[in-house]
């Protein structure tokens, strides 16, 4: 018994004529009768009362006609999302972020699109952001979340996820310059800092060392942000780092914000290549993507 055999049963089981069914799924009535006469000997029982205008079902066809009718519409459906599946989108996309981005952006903009496009496989990239958009230059990455830069390449596409504020931070307890930095106006510049070794965060650190005349006193220049909030934990000195680092951090509890004139808050967003939105599968990430940022904001 196969499914073809099967749906020419169902068909003539509607139609009760061998010639419409012969027409309608594109057979011969002769091949037709041998199919029905094939499926009765594997039945073991006559399945049709035929005449020369129309056939009727036996009870032993009766009997077959839901087993078939489930059959049949089993086989659509499987058709049927096979063909879809074969149309879905395929391959690999590359994503860079920070390893805090990870768990505080990424899944939020993602959880859309691997329900849409199930079949799109991630290789996700961490490090240090102040690379991201050296990732998407270089090729070793398609989409990276990154703050904008002050200067943002051409051929870079940049959209906004959010606004990130930063802070400075210090030990909770005791430490060498605890009685510094409880002081009315602390001396600046003899307390160590421990801030970010490149990028826009870094940027904004200058600018608010030169906005409050300070020649900073830097123990630690740290590649990625998670890591000042350890060594400003472990009593190393006070910090600059993103408040979305310090509110994600393992040891958010053993920090310590401290009141300052305000630094300049950076714009986080995702970013690839122009070009990059020619390929399928970055195009339709990116738009799920921009939808999302929408529905966020």
């Amino acid at each position: 018994m196969n499914i073809k055999i099967l749906q020419l049963f169902v068909h003539l089981c509607e139609s009760k004529n061998f010639s419409k069914t012969a027409n309608a799924l594109h057979v011969s009535p002769s091949a037709l009768s041998r199919q029905i006469q094939k499926l009765e000997q594997e039945m073991g029982h006559e399945l049709f009362i035929r005449d020369n205008r129309s056939v009727e079902l036996t009870p032993s066809g009766s009997q077959l006609l839901p087993f078939a009718l489930r059959m049949v519409n089993d086989w659509q459906q499987i058709q049927s999302q096979l063909k879809h599946q074969d149309n879905e989108l395929k391959g690999k996309i590359r994503l860079f972020c920070s390893v805090t981005a990870s768990y505080s952006h990424l899944p939020e903009l993602l959880n859309a699109f691997r329900l849409k496009h199930p079949y799109i496989e991630f290789k996700l990239l961490t490090g240090d952001p102040a690379q991201a958009i050296d990732q998407i230059i270089n090729d070793q990455a398609d989409i990276a979340i990154s703050a904008i830069p002050s200067s943002l390449p051409s051929k870079i596409e940049f959209a906004t996820i959010s606004e990130i504020p930063l802070s400075v931070i210090a030990p909770i307890g005791i430490h060498l310059f605890l009685a510094e930095i409880q002081k009315e106006n602390p001396d600046w510049n003899q307390i160590p800092f421990i801030i970010p070794e490149a990028g826009t965060a870094r940027d904004r650190a200058n600018a608010w060392f030169k906005k409050m005349k300070i020649k900073p006193n830097i123990y630690a220049q740290i590649a990625g942000h998670e890591a000042i909030v350890s060594l400003v934990a472990l009593g190393c000195g006070i910090g600059i780092a993103p408040d979305v680092v310090i509110n994600n951090s393992p040891l958010r509890d053993q920090v310590q914000r401290i009141t300052v004139p305000a630094i300049q808050p950076f714009k986080l967003g995702v970013c690839c290549k122009r070009s990059q939105l020619d390929n399928p599968l970055i195009s339709a990430l990116w738009r799920v993507i921009t939808t999302q940022i929408k529905v966020i904001g």
